[in-house]
């Protein structure tokens, strides 16, 4: 089956073939508004939004990343704090608290032309100062439950093995099966 993915971030697409696998997966990266709302409202948003513009059936992908003290911010809003504040200001905020567990939330919307199918994925970590290079967002600030390592200290086939993004990649292929 040939999937259309909505976005315009190679990392993400790169992650979604690697996890995917046997699918044939295609990216368009279409301009859809973001509503303000809670995750799965917004990625159901987002894929009627593509399917209209697009006329096919096609999938979209939304991230958060969520702090258990700040009670589950800065979640769907993470790219905003992470363009703002950078990957140490995010590790900042946690600063006065104790509590710095959190978690990484993925959430698939996939619009088969009839109606929005949604997937959810996650994965309860830690926020931590940043460790380690890559140029994925907030991977260095994550470490996940479980582990000494973040995300980004992972190789991509450690990260993909557990990842929020694995989780709900998994639970969208068996749909498609």
């Amino acid at each position: 089956m040939k999937l259309i993915f909505i976005t315009g971030n190679k990392n993400k697409l790169r992650e979604a073939r690697e996890i995917l696998g046997k699918h044939k997966i295609s990216s368009k990266d279409l301009d859809v508004s973001e509503i303000q709302a809670d995750p799965i409202a917004i990625a159901r948003h987002k894929a009627r939004e593509a399917f209209r513009k697009l006329g096919k059936p096609c999938f979209v992908e939304d991230t958060a990343l969520c702090f258990n003290a700040l009670n589950g911010l800065p979640g769907e809003y993470i790219k905003f704090f992470l363009e703002k504040l950078g990957r140490e200001g995010l590790f900042k905020l946690l600063k006065g608290f104790k509590d710095k567990t959190g978690y990484a939330l993925c959430v698939i919307a996939y619009h088969d032309g009839r109606k929005v199918h949604v997937f959810q994925g996650r994965v309860d970590g830690t926020i931590v100062k940043p460790k380690g290079e890559t140029n994925f967002g907030w991977d260095p600030v994550f470490m996940p439950k479980g582990f000494k390592k973040t995300f980004a200290q992972m190789s991509a086939e450690e990260k993909n093995s557990i990842s929020h993004r694995k989780k709900v990649f998994e639970k969208f292929k068996k749909y498609l099966k």
